[in-house]
């Protein structure tokens, strides 16, 4: 399998395999899927959290603090008995309770697994299969907190059955159209033309493996990958540092020290051709 390494950012990114013959648009497609899923997803994490304390999301015209509406406006708030008063005011603070509050807490950090980036260190590819069953499970457990289901402006509500929850969000900023996304590789664009495949643009070897970065139209060519890692970059730093610290001390001993060094020993090798060079006297270590 063709494996491409899709960069959402410098701290995360997702494996995804693909076959040679497969055609450039046909990918494009579902990698576009698997990063619009993603998204929602990682989404859906922090609502689900918030619905388990503060429950489902007021209309849009009565978002408040209840504090106020009740002490100024005489507003009569519903509680039942789990309120937790939301301290955004954008939730009715009618939870679940705490016993499937546990359950949500345990369905996010399923979730959470399969976005993370460790899965990409791990060799483990993402695929749509993996991402709706944890989307699937998400939804089982909104029903089984509210049976009634969830009112048609929360937005657990619209992430669940598409892209229109992620309005105005940070991720719905990074949300692409899977008819006009590019996918770039080593600073060349994937040709989506009828008829190319991967084959054309990357080699018929199946156990190819690249750096992907997916961009709008018109956005052009992303930045180009650091020569050197983070990881490498911070081993270099300490490899550095040591060796500073070891001339800041050659510099600072007498001229003579080095005399006590063992490289320094004119028998040294004399010893060590006839095995005596461990050779120490009775109680010395």
């Amino acid at each position: 399998m063709v494996v491409i390494q899709i960069k959402t950012s410098d701290q995360d990114s997702f494996l995804f395999e693909t076959t040679c013959d497969t055609t450039n648009d046909a990918l494009v497609r579902e990698i576009v899927r698997v990063w619009n899923m993603r998204l929602r997803l990682g989404q859906l994490v922090g609502s689900i959290r918030e619905m388990a304390k503060y429950g489902p999301m007021k209309h849009p015209n009565k978002a408040g603090l209840d504090q106020i509406g009740e002490t100024y406006n005489n507003e009569v708030i519903e509680k039942n008995q789990f309120y937790q008063a939301d301290p955004t005011g954008t939730r009715t603070g009618n939870g679940p309770g705490p016993q499937l509050a546990d359950t949500i807490e345990k369905v996010a950090v399923d979730t959470e697994s399969v976005l993370s980036p460790d899965l990409a260190a791990r060799k483990i590819a993402t695929n749509m299969a993996m991402l709706q069953e944890k989307l699937d499970t998400i939804r089982g457990v909104t029903i089984m907190a509210y049976p009634m289901g969830l009112p048609e402006w929360d937005t657990i509500r619209l992430t669940i059955e598409g892209n229109e929850g992620l309005e105005g969000t940070g991720a719905g900023q990074h949300i692409l159209d899977e008819e006009t996304a590019e996918l770039w590789v080593a600073s060349r664009v994937f040709d989506r033309s009828p008829g190319q495949t991967v084959k054309d643009r990357l080699g018929g070897n199946e156990k190819t493996k690249v750096i992907g970065k997916l961009q709008r139209p018109g956005a052009g060519a992303p930045g180009r990958e650091p020569g050197v890692s983070e990881d490498e970059k911070k081993a270099m730093m300490a490899y550095y540092f040591k060796k500073q610290e070891e001339m800041k001390a050659l510099a600072e001993s007498s001229e003579d020290d080095y005399l006590h060094s063992s490289w320094a020993d004119p028998k040294a090798l004399q010893r060590s051709m006839r095995g005596q060079g461990n050779i120490k006297a009775p109680g010395m270590r």
